[in-house]
């Protein structure tokens, strides 16, 4: 399966800011962003002719680094959102915001997308009772999410339990339980990334 692997820390560094690819350590003084703000590579601070063109590339890499979804993929998002009445930048971030890891990620069940998307490939997480093993599954409003209960005692939940967890209001999770559902559509409200969708959709509308 393709993958994206590049390092986290490069990738945030190359977009100029924090894409919370790492969790936790995003928001310490580690983070290579609060060490090095600066583009990697030896050329790195060299002046670069700020293009119309190099203005949407790199909010369409920042999108796919943010979700870790890579060229092709990202591709049929932006084609199904065109296909979808509505506005075509933010049908696009909803669909992203909809794939199974980021909800996982979302109801702070993985510290990151990344950490989240192989808790999903690893089987921990049902779909309506359902174990569903598929990092792009698009969830649908109503849904039930829950880690299966043969995995809840597992390290990588240990510290969930009882977790006081900040989520957006289109997700809900019950840390307790560890129950939780998809109360609504996601809004570009929603959506805390700094993005501009409607230069991604200009690119790919050439």
């Amino acid at each position: 399966m393709a993958r994206n692997i590049c390092a986290d820390c490069r990738q945030c560094r190359r977009e100029g800011q924090k894409l919370f690819l790492k969790g936790e350590r995003c928001v310490t003084k580690k983070c290579a962003m609060e060490r090095r703000p600066v583009p990697p590579g030896q050329h790195a601070l060299a002046r670069h002719k700020n293009s119309e063109y190099n203005m949407q590339l790199r909010e369409k890499q920042k999108a796919k680094r943010a979700y870790g979804v890579l060229e092709k993929q990202f591709r049929e998002y932006y084609e199904r959102a065109e296909a979808q009445k509505g506005v075509t930048g933010e049908n696009m971030l909803a669909m992203l915001e909809k794939r199974l890891d980021n909800v996982v990620y979302r109801m702070g069940i993985g510290a990151s997308r990344k950490m989240a998307r192989q808790i999903v490939n690893h089987g921990h997480i049902l779909v309506n009772g359902k174990r569903v093993d598929i990092p792009s599954y698009q969830v649908k409003l109503g849904d039930e999410i829950s880690v299966r209960e043969t995995s809840r005692d597992n390290a990588l939940f240990k510290e969930l339990r009882g977790a006081k967890i900040t989520m957006p209001k289109w997700v809900v999770f019950d840390t307790e339980n560890f129950v939780g559902k998809i109360a609504d559509n996601p809004k570009r409200d929603d959506i805390d990334l700094n993005i501009n969708e409607q230069l991604i959709v200009e690119l790919y509308s050439k």
